[in-house]
């Protein structure tokens, strides 16, 4: 599900608040939060975290649910996800060491993970000692705010370690948290999730040596988790406890623009007709005098616009990259249109000879952050980002994501595979939706508008269950992770808090939102 989509769900369950936790980041914070704000709902922004054990309770790296209760606990909770990635050797899946997690435990709210936590899993196989070794760790870090997370759904260590989950809890007074991990909205879409985890593992719907879809993991309302946890009402009601002690969202904020000094617009208009001038050695002064004139026009909006530092940040470690022999593209998109760009060498693409308009760049009246497409040889890449971060210091550069969805194509094609569909009959059906990239169509309509698809559909079983599983995968995110916890107060004593666990993208590795 969409964040807006978890936040309208939400909404109609009936649930107060609703946490989002992705896994080792907080790719959907911002658009999550806005989602839950236009539906009355409280969204509450968190993460699963990859947490090295303490070294003296040996190897192992096991996750915890972090929520944020206040501003203090969201910046660190930014910095604990940003530490998994950069702060660890490469050769090692992104996590972050105990002490760490330590160090920037303030204002976080922890859950144990259930069968996914360190906890939950020492006590599965006897390690009682070391389980309660960690317990120790986890409450000296989170006084006050250490959860118990009690699952049910079926899981050979939850299972076997409930019962002492529970003892240790009422042990050391610690508050116990009803959860289900849901990797989808109701009991339909089983089948649909069962066949995208096939698509992330590179396996069949037949094999049985896979990981399969929970028939329970489903966002389960507040009558559903109230019969299953009849035994432990306070572990419900305190999801209600936990909602009331989160109060903060991902900030909305402007774009932070860098600036390298009080002279930056001064500088700009120096290196620009520098660079104006020997890219016109060679020219008639007739030639000149138009350059210049759409040059003085450029640097005018740029510099109005604030706009100034980016670009002599951008031309920085674009010579940076070409002086190390490092091959560098002329430049794509509309960035191509601007002779500041040309005359800065950020592109090699003279936009008057091409007749390439500036405005589509950057526009006064309307303002929209300047965008730049420029390629780096993927082999040295890595040495133009280290560049970067060493001369503008490394907590001033961040990398950024962009995600892909599964398309009406794609999603058919990979559905067909892991059903075991002859590949030249998903092609062939495939090669029947309409490709036009400026008015794509979905599956749904390409069945109601492509007769031969239509007839497939109705006459051939097998294409039906393609198309049917197809068309529930269809437009979900392909290159995010992340877990759903929400909160139901369909009554007054009651509330529920679940969990969705999401599932992986086939091409990427990493997870897709349900």
């Amino acid at each position: 599900m969409e964040p807006k989509a978890i936040a309208e769900r939400a909404a109609k369950l009936g649930f107060p608040a609703v946490a989002l936790t992705d896994r080792n980041g907080l790719y959907a914070a911002m658009a999550f939060t806005d989602g839950c704000s236009a539906k009355g709902v409280q969204p509450i922004v968190g993460a699963m975290l990859a947490v090295a054990r303490p070294p003296e309770l040996g190897i192992g790296v096991d996750w915890i649910v972090l929520l944020a209760k206040d501003e203090q606990g969201y910046s660190n909770l930014c910095h604990l996800v940003s530490s998994a990635h950069l702060d660890r050797p490469v050769e090692f899946d992104p996590h972050v060491e105990f002490s760490a997690l330590e160090a920037k435990s303030e204002g976080l709210i922890a859950l144990t993970a259930g069968s996914e936590g360190a906890l939950a899993r020492l006590v599965s196989e006897g390690q009682l000692d070391k389980s309660k070794a960690y317990l120790d760790h986890l409450q000296a870090a989170f006084p006050d705010r250490l959860y118990v997370e009690i699952i049910r759904r079926g899981d050979p260590v939850e299972e076997a370690s409930e019962d002492r989950l529970i003892e240790l809890a009422y042990e050391r007074d610690l508050p116990l948290v009803a959860t289900n991990p849901a990797a989808y909205s109701d009991p339909s879409f089983h089948a649909a999730h069962d066949a995208m985890l096939c698509i992330a593992q590179s396996a069949y719907v037949e094999s049985s040596d896979r990981k399969t879809s929970s028939p329970e993991a489903w966002l389960k309302d507040s009558a559903a988790m109230a019969e299953l946890f009849i035994d432990l009402p306070e572990a419900l009601a305190n999801t209600g406890v936990i909602a009331m002690r989160c109060a903060v969202g991902a900030p909305s904020r402007r774009p932070i623009l860098p600036r390298l000094s009080d002279h930056e617009d001064e500088q700009l208009r120096t290196d620009a007709f520098a660079g104006l001038d020997a890219r016109l050695v060679g020219r008639n002064e007739e030639e000149k005098a138009a350059y210049r004139e759409r040059l003085e026009f450029e640097i005018d909006v740029i510099t109005r616009m604030g706009f100034a530092g980016y670009f002599l940040i951008v031309a920085d470690f674009i010579k940076w990259a070409k002086a190390h022999d490092i091959p560098v593209g002329p430049g794509r998109g509309s960035g191509a249109g601007s002779v500041v760009a040309w005359a800065l060498t950020i592109t090699d693409l003279d936009p008057l000879a091409l007749n390439l308009l500036f405005e589509r760049f950057l526009n006064p009246e309307r303002v929209s952050m300047p965008d730049f497409d420029i390629d780096f040889c993927e082999t040295r890449r890595d040495e133009v980002i280290s560049y970067v971060q060493q001369k503008y210091g490394r907590d001033r550069v961040a990398q950024i994501i962009t995600f892909g969805r599964l398309k009406a194509r794609a999603v058919l094609k990979d559905t067909g595979r892991v059903l075991q569909m002859s590949y030249g009959q998903v092609d062939r059906l495939a090669k029947l939706i309409p490709n036009h990239p400026t008015d794509p169509w979905t599956l749904e309509r390409s069945l109601n508008g492509v007769s031969e698809l239509a007839a497939e559909y109705k006459g051939d079983s097998e294409v039906r269950r393609l198309f049917d599983l197809a068309m529930k995968l269809e437009g979900f995110l392909a290159t995010r992770r992340l877990t759903l916890r929400a909160l139901s107060s369909a009554t007054a004593a009651l509330t529920t808090w679940c969990r969705c666990i999401a599932i992986r993208d086939p091409t990427c590795r990493s997870l897709s939102s349900t």
